[in-house]
């Protein structure tokens, strides 16, 4: 499966036959992923630790349980994006766009470790969160508009 930028350069052959945006399980660890046209894909259970994901399209993208420990996500779109239990603890998303996407849908993080993510300038209006997620210490996820859900 190949990945590409959003101007259709490629970024990275994954050398198996994957088909469609089904990335479940793969390892791309400390791989350099800016720019990348990720819209929509399925990265659940995924080892993307330390992983550069400056400038990417994750519009829609499935991050169930994906390991996204100190990876960078500056600026990145995650709009409508699945990150329920997503390990996010030391991830940069300054200037990251996580608010609800085009028809409405939130941005899922219940249960997702944020535990010292730089969240300075990151846009979460609207993103759902429940008492299983972590935020860095003095963060307040209702000032910054998020909404609270019980499940």
């Amino acid at each position: 499966m190949k990945i590409y930028t959003s101007a259709g350069q490629e970024l990275l052959d994954t050398g198996d036959d994957r088909s469609g945006h089904d990335l479940d399980s793969i390892d791309l660890s400390g791989r350099d992923l800016r720019h990348a046209n990720l819209e929509g894909f399925n990265f659940s259970d995924a080892s993307l630790r330390s992983v550069d994901l400056r400038n990417a399209d994750l519009y829609w993208a499935i991050m169930f349980r994906a390991d996204l420990t100190d990876a960078d996500l500056r600026d990145a779109v995650l709009r409508g994006a699945d990150l329920k239990e997503a390990r996010l603890a030391g991830a940069d998303l300054r200037g990251a766009n996580l608010t609800q996407d085009n028809v409405g849908g939130a941005t899922q993080l219940q249960g997702a470790c944020l535990a010292n993510a730089k969240l300075q300038g990151a846009l979460l209006t609207g993103a759902k969160y429940n008492d299983a997620t972590q935020f860095p210490q003095g963060f307040d996820p209702e000032d910054q508009g998020m909404k609270k859900v019980t499940r």
